[in-house]
């Protein structure tokens, strides 16, 4: 390992990048002003205390803590890896819990954790290409996750007029202070619970082309480039 990977693994830096993300969630809550559409959508589900199952795309993930407006508990599966635990104590100030664990790795104990949630009536939200990819392609653990807790998939969209786009594989939309913002939910998922492989890959074909055309939806309202989703779609989650 270089000096300069030691030196970012630290406490003290570590401590400060963590610092700098809440205080940058901060200032964009304060600052930027945001939309939400068909907010009856979870209001109602809530309401007749219905737990369900948040998808949002990876690349959205430096939005969500603000798309949150309910005094229900909020959990958001984040990897067991490094970056993870140092986004689940950023986002912790926001009342935002979340559940360590991976699609791709370990899946069996993330399920079992969103499982758990999901009986105590909680919310969990997934990012269904996280945590490595392919962008904006839906796998089938979140599917799978909805058919064993009986708990439908809400789709939710979110955009930012002004941002800046990483060049990571997800392209991480970080939304500038002072502009205009919009939340889009989408139509609840079922799953039936006798869903079979074939269902449930349609399941998440459909899911996928659901995300992909609210986002894309909100990107043009705001004036945005498209983002294109990855043309792989190799892995299987």
């Amino acid at each position: 390992m270089g000096f300069a990977k030691k030196v970012l693994r630290t406490e003290l830096i570590q401590g400060l990048i963590r610092c700098t993300i809440t205080a940058y969630l901060r200032l964009s809550q304060i600052t930027i002003k945001w939309r939400i559409e068909s907010r009856e959508i979870p209001s109602e589900m809530l309401e007749n205390k219905k737990p369900f199952i948040i998808a949002f795309w990876h690349g959205r993930l430096g939005m969500f803590v603000h798309a949150w407006h309910f005094e229900n508990p909020i959990n958001i599966m984040m990897s067991e890896h490094r970056d993870g635990l140092l986004i689940s104590r950023a986002v912790a100030p926001f009342g935002i819990n979340t559940l360590a664990g991976s699609s791709t790795k370990g899946g069996s104990a993330a399920l079992r954790k969103v499982i758990r949630a999901v009986q105590r009536g909680e919310v969990v939200g997934i990012t269904p290409d996280g945590p490595q990819g392919p962008r904006m392609r839906a796998g089938k653990g979140i599917v799978e996750a909805s058919r064993l807790t009986g708990a439908p998939i809400i789709p939710l969209a979110l955009s930012a007029k002004s941002a800046f786009i990483a060049s990571s594989w997800d392209r991480l939309m970080l939304p500038f202070p002072f502009t205009k913002g919009i939340f889009l939910w989408g139509r609840p998922i079922y799953v039936p619970k006798d869903a079979g492989k074939e269902k449930i890959a349609k399941i998440a074909s459909a899911l996928e082309t659901a995300l992909n055309e609210m986002t894309a939806d909100l990107d043009t309202r705001l004036g945005r480039n498209l983002i294109q989703p990855q043309k792989s779609h190799s892995s299987v989650r």
